[in-house]
């Protein structure tokens, strides 16, 4: 992930803009139109602090992706048991969900922005890339086996919580138990 670069107030209040209307209407629905209105700037104010709407929508994700691992890192801290800090992004979830119900905003940009070389589509995957990385990493230290492959599976079931987010069933809580139960089934007990 790229570190930041600091903006101005017009930029700010463009990047709050965007977000609130990417993330509630779509990214191709939205126009560089309404967000210089929404924000109180001119096209040409956004243009010049962002240069395009590709750049624009990079930026939204990242800011996203810069405060979801954020929380993941915090909930993987405050973990004592390794094995329990496996399932911290899962826990970092409920709290994130809370504030975000439309579902995961890289899934939906992904699904968008199909092209690779998309600046957007690039800050979507390394996200996804990142958690698949964190996961193995954490099973790793947790004496897991094979950390690959169960990286690869709390992954899977991550993304569908995720997925099935905007529906009118609760599957969180009973994500969060079977990813408990993925990272016990194989791992041998503590002495």
């Amino acid at each position: 992930m790229q570190e930041a670069q600091p903006m101005s107030p017009a930029g700010r209040r463009i990047a709050a803009a965007a977000e609130e209307l990417f993330y509630n209407r779509g990214i191709t629905a939205v126009g560089v139109d309404l967000i210089a209105e929404r924000s109180g700037v001119t096209k040409r104010t956004l243009y010049n602090q962002f240069g395009s709407k590709d750049r624009l929508v990079a930026v939204y994700l990242a800011e996203r992706d810069r405060r979801w691992r954020s929380l993941v890192r915090a909930a993987v801290d405050a973990c004592d048991d390794p094995l329990e800090a496996v399932t911290a992004p899962f826990e970092a979830l409920r709290t994130w969900s809370g504030a975000n119900t439309r579902g995961c905003a890289f899934i939906n940009a992904l699904a968008e922005i199909p092209d690779p070389a998309h600046p957007a589509h690039r800050v979507a995957a390394d996200q996804k890339l990142w958690l698949l990385s964190l996961f193995e990493e954490l099973a790793a230290a947790a004496d897991c086996p094979d950390p690959a492959a169960l990286a690869t599976r709390l992954l899977v079931l991550h993304e569908g919580a995720l997925a099935v987010q905007p529906l009118p069933i609760d599957a969180l809580a009973q994500t969060v138990d079977l990813a408990r139960a993925l990272v016990r089934s194989g791992t041998p007990p503590r002495r």
